[in-house]
């Protein structure tokens, strides 16, 4: 009995053990599972926070990143702003002007080159440096001093007269110099531009086209009586032709007949004025350079047989003919200029700029020139001059 009783007392024993364990074993699972999620939680909120952080770093970064590319463009875009402004202020030119022949309205023509350079601000002694040639009325001449310009590596070529600016273009094809032309009174059929105009290569300029209708109107009212107009010209000068063309189209609107004389140099001037005053009753001249060159010796024989010499320009009224409709060289030179000075700049090419044209002849007189023929001028006619001149200038 006490053995079965002890029996007992120890099996009962045993189970409080076994519940006491067991919620021993609850309390550590439940402590290692909280623990467990502690850990997880914590692990989380780590992940997150270092993902904020990479990702407001990688914010941060881009931020950066942005600022100094656009700080970088900026700096960019001034440093190219400061160059251009070096590249237009400090810009140094150096350019050639070959002039065909040396007389009063060509010269007018350069000195009103230069000046509409300098309107543009280019100016001869600061940031321009001119070489300046004068072909003395000679072709071969005029070839020479374009190509050496083309040899020099000038920025641009300034042809003054028809067979200087020919000659410039040819000694510039195959370049890169530009060439602008002034004083060519028919750029078409001196073939350095197309019908409408525009250039037939990297050239272009001013006309100084002839008022031809103009003239012949003054003409027929300073001369009621006159039937035939005498003009001398070159052959060899393209523009001469073409003008004479003109006159002769429109000269019998007006009741005129043209006779024309044509030399080859300036050596042949003297015989064919002699031989043209005889047969005519008056002399028109017009812009061809050899016989403006020798007009002095035209004037003489004129003089001699009491028939006027009528010019095309005023410096030729200056120095001795009775008047002109004529142009203005110094503000075809200034025209000329400026279109230069945009082709210098870089704002525009000689290959894309058509020719321009002054159009408005104004009437010159030289009441000097007309005493000394005993020649009576209509002075309401005088009236109406832009310029009246009172004495014969010395040539």
């Amino acid at each position: 009995m006490k053995r079965k009783m002890m029996a007992a007392i120890l099996a009962a024993s045993m189970m409080v053990m076994t519940v006491t364990g067991c919620g021993d074993n609850r309390k550590v699972a439940d402590d290692a599972n909280q623990a467990e999620s502690t850990e997880t939680a914590d692990s989380a909120e780590t992940e997150s926070s270092e993902a904020e952080t990479e990702a407001s770093e990688e914010a941060t970064e881009d931020a950066t990143e942005a600022e100094t590319e656009d700080a970088s463009a900026d700096a960019s875009e001034e440093a190219t702003e400061e160059a251009t402004d070096v590249d237009t202020e400090g810009k140094e030119y150096i350019i050639g002007i070959s002039q065909f022949a040396e007389h009063g309205s060509l010269d007018n023509c350069r000195e009103g080159f230069l000046q509409g350079l300098a309107n543009e601000g280019i100016v001869e002694g600061e940031n321009l440096t001119v070489h300046f040639q004068n072909a003395q009325a000679d072709t071969g001449t005029a070839s020479q001093i374009s190509d050496a310009f083309v040899a020099d590596g000038v920025d641009l070529i300034c042809g003054i007269a028809t067979p200087s600016a020919m000659s410039a273009y040819n000694s510039a094809l195959g370049t890169t110099v530009p060439v602008i032309y002034s004083a060519v009174s028919d750029p078409v059929a001196a073939e350095l531009a197309n019908e409408d105009g525009t250039p037939v290569g990297n050239i272009t300029g001013t006309s100084d086209a002839l008022a031809v209708t103009e003239q012949l109107e003054m003409i027929r009212k300073m001369l009621p009586d006159a039937k035939k107009i005498g003009i001398l010209y070159t052959t060899s000068e393209t523009n001469s032709e073409s003008t004479i063309a003109q006159y002769k189209e429109h000269a019998a609107d007006y009741g005129f007949e043209i006779v024309d004389s044509g030399i080859n140099t300036l050596a042949d001037l003297d015989m064919a004025a002699a031989d043209l005053v005889t047969k005519v009753d008056c002399i028109n001249n017009l812009t061809d350079n050899t016989v403006v060159s020798g007009l002095q010796t035209v004037l003489s024989y004129a003089n001699e047989q009491k028939i006027p010499v009528f010019g095309s320009e005023v410096e030729q009224v200056k120095v001795g003919c009775v008047a002109a409709m004529g142009l203005d060289y110094v503000k075809l030179g200034v025209q000329t200029g400026e279109m230069a000075a945009k082709v210098l700049k870089g704002e525009k090419q000689a290959s894309e700029m058509p020719f321009e044209v002054i159009n408005e002849p104004s009437l010159y007189v030289n009441t000097a020139a007309a005493e000394g023929i005993e020649m009576q001028l209509d002075e309401e006619l005088v009236s109406t001059a832009a310029e009246v001149f009172d004495s014969i200038a010395a040539n």
